[in-house]
């Protein structure tokens, strides 16, 4: 029997795209004939992955998975929105948020990682030969929290824990683990529906807090405002921004009479304890390759909660 080395197995899967397992199998079972091997995996369908590798991934599901005190959020891309009803693509995106919860939010380290027999890349790559799509892990986050939970929301959801909206919330709190469950929910769905850029003020990357305060000057200069008054007046619109742009000063889509802010604190009595957001992660399926979302996203959401 001839002598399978793993450089022959790197080769012939760079060659092909195939998986590792599926690599040392076909040269195992053509005596180390790397030729050979090539056809062993074409004749199995298992040498297609490559070829697909190039072809543009935009669609695909969010992938979210819960423990009490840690979530995980995945982003799995395909190229057709047929895929992801395929219970194949589903269990494997809900595969690699599990392993995700396990390893952390390294795209690379997730795909390193066995998931059973296999790791989360030889997964990827044989699905791709079953499935016929390229497929991709874009993207993972994970929180945790010391006291307290993560909540999450998954916004078009197409089986538990998968859809094309997905959000993570940590909260911190000594009180309740249900009551904070409730609360925690709403203001995931609250991050899902209004896309807040960071929890307060001091989280807002500071390029962006000068890019909006150079386009209030500007505009107040075009206004005609002497120079003496655009630095208090271009404050006071900044307040403005925050309260559009952050989470706890936006208003709330459940009650927007209060802020979330000021609805998490009328919760802490309920909760049993005080309530903090030290994070949240808001992914929306192929932001940023191409535009998804329709204009009537944030009534959807107010829908879903009942508010609509």
């Amino acid at each position: 029997m001839a002598n399978i080395t793993a450089t022959m197995v790197k080769g012939l899967r760079e060659k092909t795209g195939a998986g590792m397992m599926d690599c040392k199998a076909a040269l195992g079972e053509t005596a180390g004939d790397m030729e050979a091997a090539v056809d062993w995996l074409r004749k199995k369908g298992l040498s297609k992955a490559a070829k697909k590798a190039g072809r543009v991934a935009a669609e695909g599901l969010i992938g979210v998975f819960l423990d009490p005190k840690k979530g995980a959020m995945v982003e799995v891309n395909s190229e057709t929105d047929f895929v992801a009803r395929n219970d194949h693509f589903q269990g494997l995106v809900k595969m690699i948020a599990d392993v995700a919860l396990r390893v952390g939010s390294d795209v690379e380290a997730i795909k390193a990682a066995k998931a059973g027999s296999m790791t989360i890349g030889d997964a990827i790559t044989s699905a791709i030969a079953t499935i016929g799509e390229n497929i991709t892990l874009r993207r993972a986050a994970v929180l945790s929290v010391g006291q307290g939970g993560v909540a999450s929301y998954v916004h078009n959801q197409v089986s538990e824990g998968l859809g094309k909206i997905g959000v993570l919330v940590a909260l911190e709190s000594s009180g309740s683990a249900d009551q904070l469950a409730v609360i925690g929910r709403q203001v995931a769905m609250h991050i899902a529906s209004s896309n807040p850029l960071a929890v307060d003020a001091s989280g807002v990357d500071p390029a962006v807090v000068k890019r909006e305060k150079d386009i209030l000057a500007d505009k107040f200069r075009q206004q005609g405002k002497p120079e003496a008054m655009i630095e208090k007046i271009t404050e006071s619109g900044l307040k403005t921004f925050y309260k559009e742009q952050t989470l706890l000063e936006q208003q709330f889509i459940f009650d927007d009479k209060k802020s979330v802010g000021q609805a998490l604190k009328e919760n802490e009595g309920k909760v049993g304890g005080p309530i903090k957001v030290t994070g949240f992660v808001r992914y929306a399926l192929g932001e940023g390759i191409e535009k998804l979302q329709g204009p009537d996203f944030a009534a959807e959401v107010a829908a879903a909660a009942g508010t609509g």
